[in-house]
């Protein structure tokens, strides 16, 4: 039986790739402060956790959707999708307070959150294709 298919496997998962993502995060944030100084590294820090806040809303969705799946499918269907729009609503209000009230450098938080992003793709997929 693969992780995702025991009971709390894709919890598991999901708690694995969210702690790869903040380490990554930290690792940019660190090469941004060596390159840049405190602020690039705060800037970076924040575009990652953008990423993991993202992440982790994904993950209570996927829960919550499981969990109503059990009694209707359109249920679950509606709260995957309602999931999706609160995510890029988010995601792009994170950026707006980042980039516009907090005045962190636009570079640093955009690396910070695509790098972030690809790992949780990469292991995301890499989990999904374990389960073949």
């Amino acid at each position: 039986m693969n992780d995702s298919a025991r009971p709390g496997g894709l919890a598991d998962n999901a708690r694995k790739i969210i702690l790869l993502q903040l380490s990554i995060g930290l690792v940019i944030a660190a090469g941004f402060f060596l390159k840049d100084g405190s602020w690039s590294a705060i800037s970076a820090f924040y575009g990652a956790l953008v990423s993991v806040a993202s992440t982790t809303m994904l993950s209570r969705g996927i829960n919550r959707a499981g969990r109503a799946a059990e009694k209707s499918a359109q249920t679950s269907q509606a709260i995957l999708y309602m999931g999706a729009v609160v995510r890029f609503v988010l995601v792009l209000a994170l950026f707006g307070i980042g980039l516009g009230v907090l005045e962190l450098a636009a570079l640093a938080v955009i690396i910070g959150f695509v790098v972030t992003q690809l790992v949780f793709v990469l292991m995301a997929g890499r989990q999904g294709s374990k389960k073949e």
